[in-house]
């Protein structure tokens, strides 16, 4: 066996380990940094995101003429959560804390590291149940300059520089089974050598083991991720008020964010909460040119598209694309269809579809002002056409009858009552002649060009899908896509994981996703956006800290 002997062992390499460990390295402790994947992953899913960040009165916002505040998010915040647990004590605290970071110090520490933000502040998450309900008043959806990589690459730098000075081991392909006690405390972990893998970023690795290993420590901090490609775990914690899973799901995460270490701990006497609480996308995609498994991505809609069920049923008021994730999900569940699907226009496409994805934004990712600018000009970013051409999921057509009958054709689209379908968008289309309509998707777009991030490079200029100037028309075959666990190992706001009677589990601290991204579920049963990226940089300090002076 391999034993090792450090101050703070920090377990997962993503942004969350990355920022607890950083705060380590100020606080002048040494660390291990453990993960099972090799180093081409470090970073974990952060790499992969848009990297949305949710921020609070921020010149951004002041610049595009967006009045926020603290009390307003927190309205929508408290509004979206929905707290209604016994459990959800530290969740709510945490939630509370967070809204108080993101509106304070957030912004002015996250620029000091090196972070800069596109001007374009994005309006995710609208809902449209009223003031106090579900959503984002404003725009509050900071996309970072460099995607993704972006957002972890401060934190790299930093760990990678006290790994010159000798202060932090980093130790690949070192994967934690357990954790070492003694009496009620953590004293480390323990588990196995993985074989040398030199798979490419977030492609799946050996599991195939070549030793075993244990880390002795003061503190233990678990920043080990959750389930989502974990199909099987995410079947096990769905929640019952979301009918039934579907049989068919596309995976937003690499392989390895499997939830086995969350598992074990809570067999192990940590307090898991809130595990039902997900966050799933109803937009996704196969992706054409995979990474791993059952790989998709998730389209961020504008509001334009017509969103119709498996069966051709237009979905109903308040679920129009962008607006509420868990409840259109949920609706979707109640049909008993494992697709849905959108018409839209190639003027919609170009204007309204985004990727998430870093690497599905090559200008924002690679800081390249020049293809920055092309968003404004005609023609779909250069990712979204492919997918239009390449992806199994896109069919496109000059009229109606023939992109019904295309529809059809695919998979799932048997099921599709076409003829609805037509009576639907041909009504949408009477309703554009006049300024004003019945027709509470129509006023929802054009209420959002009252935005004028929305009129400049986010929402299509209101028009007749059937007008032959905005064709071809275009159909798309939507995937649940898995993405966030909601839930976690119970946590205080030192980030100190916490057992099922309420008392500390001493030596153990936890941050990210395995937490709930702080208390076991800071978000509740809904996400207002840009808050997980936000939710692993927060719960992270906060366990870096706890864990350096606990």
């Amino acid at each position: 066996m391999n034993t090792e002997v450090t101050d703070v062992v920090v377990v997962g390499a993503g942004l969350a380990g990355l920022v607890a460990a950083s705060e380590l390295i100020d606080a002048g402790r040494d660390v291990i940094l453990l993960d099972q994947e090799n180093e081409a992953n470090l970073g974990g899913q952060a790499f992969w995101s848009f990297g949305g960040l949710f921020l609070i009165d921020t010149p951004e916002q002041r610049r595009m003429g967006i009045s926020d505040s603290v009390e307003l998010a927190q309205q929508d915040w408290l509004g979206t959560a929905g707290f209604d647990r016994p459990e959800d004590d530290w969740a709510r605290k945490w939630a509370e804390a967070y809204v108080e970071f993101a509106a304070g110090e957030k912004r002015e520490w996250l620029h000091e590291l090196g972070m800069r933000w596109f001007p374009m502040v994005g309006w995710a998450e609208r809902g449209g149940y009223g003031a106090v309900g579900h959503g984002n008043s404003v725009p509050r959806f900071h996309v970072t300059w460099g995607t993704g990589p972006g957002v972890v690459e401060p934190f790299v730098r930093k760990v990678r520089a006290a790994v010159e000075r000798g202060q932090v081991r980093l130790r690949f392909r070192y994967r934690v089974t357990g954790l070492l006690t003694e009496g009620d405390a953590a004293t480390g972990v323990h588990g196995d050598v993985l074989a040398p893998d030199d798979a490419a970023r977030g492609v799946p690795s050996s599991r195939d083991v070549v030793d075993d290993f244990s880390v002795e420590a003061r503190h233990v901090v678990v920043t080990s991720g959750g389930i989502g490609a974990n199909h099987e775990l995410v079947r096990k914690y769905w929640p019952a008020s979301l009918g039934t899973p579907p049989q068919r799901m596309v995976t937003g995460v690499p392989a390895y964010v499997d939830g086995q270490l969350r598992e074990q701990l809570a067999a192990d006497g940590a307090r898991l909460v809130n595990a039902d609480r997900m966050w799933h996308y109803t937009e996704g995609l196969k992706n054409f040119d995979p990474i791993w498994p059952s790989h998709g991505i998730r389209i961020l809609p504008g509001p334009s598209s017509l969103w119709f069920d498996g069966g051709g049923r237009r979905l109903p008021v308040p679920l129009f694309p962008g607006f509420d994730t868990l409840g259109t999900l949920r609706h979707l569940r109640q049909t008993g269809y494992d697709y849905s699907w959108f018409v839209l226009t190639q003027k919609v496409i170009e204007k309204e579809f985004a990727l998430s994805g870093s690497e599905q934004n090559p200008d924002l990712t690679g800081k390249d002002v020049r293809l920055v600018l092309q968003r404004i000009l005609p023609g779909a970013p250069g990712p979204v056409e492919a997918f239009k051409e390449r992806g199994e999921d896109f069919v496109v057509a000059d009229t109606l009858d023939e992109l019904l009958a295309a529809m059809q054709a695919l998979e799932g689209g048997e099921s599709l009552d076409v003829d609805n379908m037509r009576r639907e968008v041909l009504a949408r289309d009477r309703e554009m002649d006049n300024d004003f309509t019945k027709d509470l998707q129509v006023t929802a777009l054009r209420g959002a060009r009252n935005y004028r991030g929305d009129k400049l490079g986010r929402v299509a200029t209101p028009h007749k899908f059937t007008d032959p100037a905005a064709g071809p028309l275009i159909g798309v075959r939507l995937h649940t896509l898995t993405r966030k666990s909601l839930g976690g190992l119970q946590t205080d706001l030192s980030g100190r994981v916490l057992r099922p009677d309420g008392s500390v589990f001493r030596g153990l601290y936890a941050a990210g996703e395995v937490a709930g991204f702080g208390g076991g579920g800071m978000h509740g049963y809904r996400s207002l956006e840009g808050t997980f990226l936000g939710g692993c940089i927060f719960s992270g300090r906060q366990a870096g800290r706890g864990a350096a002076f606990g």
